[in-house]
């Protein structure tokens, strides 16, 4: 169990929570890129990081370092966990990708997880959960409560993950209402309440009345709410701060897999490989349908339980980018390559991929 003691000048100047060193004891470190109390991604993942403490009880000790900026910093945390005998460090951002790969590069007896990325090693293993299965369903819910046919999107950065979600929630909206269009604001943070909610205000003043978001405070929620407007949490149950305006969220658990791979550490069996959570496993999660009429949150359950039971995926084609170009053929469905590299927008969206 993870108890705090008194810390090296160093350690503390990191902001890393440490346990009672113990040499029997599997040591396991998380590596945030937001607060802890952001109530949502990185407050996810603690609860996460908690499961393991429950799990396992005196046998593991957790230790984790919140509010980490990608680059340096995170291969300095990253160095510091694995050297004060860490046995396997979990990292949450897409942009620890290549910090983590040369770290792990450094360290071949420590065992490393990271978040949402593709770039692997032989003590470096990927994890990500299809949180696009539930941004799907948003969209249809979006689609059918919009009354000036347009949503909106808070998008922190344009990598894969945000992009594929983007994408989705759009083309559900598609799907029930031709005439959809969708906003974006790229903000370029994980976490800004102010930019957060300035975003949302910005796009709600340009006619949007549902607005979504992959930043992780509950700020564009708020707004929508302060606009008579709604919105959907993001990666946790956000309903206590707008329950006038959240319609639903997606609700992240990160748990399981975190208990899962432990226990592989403490049995000698954890080996690299790649996890994507599906629906149909509990670990991508929906709060209650709420502030919407009957008939739409019947729609949503069921397009729910098509995608929770394997009888819909959204990114099967034919499928466009906005630029004309095939991306999928008929029939096909997007694999994890794909959905793990998405670099573009779907036809429909008018807009353009930042960088692209």
């Amino acid at each position: 169990m993870k108890s705090i003691l008194k810390l090296s000048a160093a350690m503390l100047a990191l902001g890393l929570s440490v346990g009672t060193a113990q040499a029997d004891k599997v040591k396991a470190g998380f590596i945030y890129v937001g607060p802890i109390g952001d109530h949502g991604w990185t407050y996810r993942h603690d609860i996460g990081r908690q499961s393991v403490e429950n799990a396992f009880g005196d046998k593991v000790e957790t230790s984790y370092v919140e509010s980490v900026p990608e680059g340096p910093d995170a291969m300095r945390v990253m160095r510091e966990m694995a050297s004060s005998g860490t046995d396997i460090i979990f990292a949450t951002s897409f942009g620890y990708m290549d910090s983590m790969l040369k770290v792990a590069k450094e360290f071949p007896d420590v065992k490393f997880e990271h978040a949402t990325g593709f770039k692997r090693a032989d003590n470096m293993a990927t994890y990500g959960l299809r949180l696009y299965q539930a941004r799907h369903v948003q969209g249809v819910i979006a689609g059918m409560m919009t009354k000036t046919n347009k949503i909106c999107y808070v998008a922190a950065f344009p990598i894969p993950e945000v992009i594929r979600e983007i994408n989705t929630y759009y083309m559900g909206a598609k799907s029930v209402n031709p005439n959809v269009d969708i906003d974006i604001v790229w903000v370029n943070t994980w976490y800004d309440p102010t930019k957060e909610a300035q975003a949302a205000e910005v796009m709600m003043a340009d006619g949007c009345d549902m607005v979504a978001q992959h930043t992780d405070s509950p700020a564009p929620l708020q707004a929508a709410q302060k606009a008579g407007k709604f919105g959907f949490g993001q990666a946790s149950d956000q309903i206590k701060f707008a329950p006038k305006a959240q319609l639903t969220a997606t609700i992240d658990d990160w748990g399981p897999y975190y208990v899962r791979r432990v226990q592989q550490v403490i049995d000698g069996t954890w080996e690299t490989g790649d996890y994507f959570g599906h629906m149909n496993e509990g670990t991508v999660a929906m709060a209650p349908f709420t502030n919407m009429p009957a008939d739409v949150a019947a729609k949503a359950k069921a397009v729910k339980e098509s995608i929770r039971d394997g009888k819909f995926h959204a990114f099967t084609g034919p499928i466009k980018d906005n630029k004309g170009n095939l991306q999928l053929k008929a029939g096909e469905i997007a694999d994890d390559v794909h959905l793990n590299t998405m670099m573009y927008y779907v036809e429909g969206i008018d807009a353009t991929v930042p960088g692209t």
